[in-house]
């Protein structure tokens, strides 16, 4: 008597467009800290998929780009961290994209450097522009990728941590890891969270 489980199968990743959001501040002076991992990320996924960000709408940079006849939108929201919310809301409904179809990636101290985390929901991790997020769409069910940055040193605050640049010896632990979250980003779209998150948590 076979007593195993059944093998459920993957499930398949939604239809329609995507909204890939990546969270920093903008501006120079904050372009290496580690709060703009989510920046750097959807900066690498562009050139990827052989675009720029040449538009500004709903006060985020824009991108826009097609993948194995997936269409995505690439945002950067300019409304500092902590009110991005107010512009992922506005694209989402500009674009009529549901929210299943919304990948959130931000810098995330609770993770050591060089891990990622995907998941289909959850709360804020105490990232303000996810919390902004959260609170603008009412909900916490929408698919977030989670960039490991470590704790900070000593006794020194997250806050001023996070608004510190990495350092040159961290730059070279992150360069792979961002291609690999690039990978995650868009085995999500073409194949599912299911799979991206077998593939690419840990």
């Amino acid at each position: 008597m076979n007593d195993s489980l059944p093998v459920l199968p993957l499930l398949p990743p939604p239809s329609g467009p995507y909204l890939i959001v990546g969270l920093g501040n903008p501006g120079r002076e904050y372009a290496a800290n580690r709060h703009n991992a989510g920046f750097m990320l959807l900066s690498r996924l562009a050139v990827r998929l052989g675009e720029s960000f040449s538009r500004v709408e709903s006060r985020a940079l824009l991108a826009k780009a097609s993948y194995q006849g997936r269409r995505l939108i690439l945002a950067k929201p300019q409304a500092y961290m902590n009110a991005s919310g107010s512009s992922v809301r506005s694209l989402l409904r500009f674009y009529k994209i549901p929210v299943e179809n919304l990948l959130v990636a931000f810098d995330d101290v609770d993770l050591p450097l060089g891990t990622l985390r995907i998941r289909a929901e959850g709360g804020s991790s105490g990232q303000k522009g996810m919390q902004s997020i959260i609170e603008q769409l009412g909900s916490e069910a929408f698919p977030r990728l989670r960039i490991g940055i470590g704790r900070p040193p000593g006794r020194m605050e997250a806050a001023d941590y996070v608004l510190q640049d990495f350092t040159k010896g961290e730059r070279e632990l992150l360069e792979p890891i961002l291609d690999r979250a690039v990978d995650a980003v868009l085995t999500y779209v073409t194949d599912g969270l299911d799979k991206a998150m077998n593939l690419f948590n840990g």
